[in-house]
């Protein structure tokens, strides 16, 4: 089974990326019609067109990082750089820590920096400045900040001596559980809380988008929870007490995209950091 995850993500169609992706966000848009967490009322097809937007951008700067990233994942396997090169592991074992040191290197830190560097968060409002979160929300990412974290992901394959097919199996994951974590759907609170001890839930993640710190200033994981609890970052706050959006920002700035792509730019904008 494992050989076959291994055969099959060393070598994934470009197609079979992009339907995981679409098939996420239909998956979780049509779950969020079913189930609502909050009953929003707003236009979901011109909100999603400018997630969309960010999402495409994002795609494209994926894609121009591409060689650079197959390239260091190649250096570091033929010159036994990483972590996972340190010792010989079985392979559930390289599979489990590769995944977890990928989400910690190339997700949690860098999440958890833009919050911290005023210039950096200026490019990371535009994701919290969306006051109807739900799952199209999950790659509504400023150029800017996909630039960022296209080169954490690139420190994080050569910190962890990542092979392609890990690095392709992580950002899968990783993709699917983003989408899964910003989705408006409401999960029994039981099953909720349970998955958020392994993984990141939907209502763990709504806590970041709460619009007021210490809220937005906690839960930086994106696929495993261990990392907020490990560093002292988990926030636990009922999902009724929860509103989105940003304190120094107008709402109703949310869905203009000339404004959005402007944020980073415009010293006009006050900030916490």
């Amino acid at each position: 089974m494992l050989n076959e995850i291994v055969n099959y993500f060393s070598t994934i169609p470009s197609l079979h990326r992009a339907i995981i992706l679409a098939g996420g966000i239909t998956f979780f848009w049509i779950i969020e019609g079913a189930i609502p967490l909050f009953g929003f009322s707003y236009q979901k097809w011109k909100h999603a067109s400018i997630n969309i937007f960010f999402t495409i951008t994002t795609i494209v700067i994926n894609f121009a990082f591409a060689l650079v990233m197959v390239k260091s994942s190649d250096w570091a396997i033929a010159h036994h750089i990483g972590i996972l090169n340190l010792v010989e592991l079985p392979l559930w074992v390289s599979m489990i820590g590769g995944l977890l040191l990928l989400d910690l290197i190339g997700a949690y830190f860098i999440h958890f920096i833009e919050h911290k560097i005023k210039w950096m968060w200026k490019f990371h409002m535009v994701h919290h400045a969306d006051t109807h979160v739900d799952t199209t929300t999950a790659n509504r990412h400023h150029p800017g900040e996909s630039v960022f974290r296209a080169v954490f992901t690139i420190m994080g394959v050569v910190i962890c001596g990542a092979p392609m097919w890990l690095v392709m199996l992580y950002q899968s994951i990783s993709a699917v559980l983003s989408q899964f974590n910003h989705a408006n759907m409401r999960l029994p609170l039981w099953l909720d809380n349970a998955i958020s001890w392994i993984i990141v839930s939907p209502n763990m993640h709504k806590v970041h988008h709460h619009y007021l710190q210490p809220q937005t200033d906690s839960n930086f994981g994106n696929i495993f929870s261990i990392w907020d609890r490990i560093f002292g970052t988990f926030n636990y706050t009922p999902i009724e007490q929860i509103r989105y959006g940003l304190d120094v920002l107008n709402d109703a700035t949310d869905e203009q995209l000339t404004y959005q792509l402007k944020i980073p730019f415009d010293n006009s904008i006050k900030t916490h950091y």
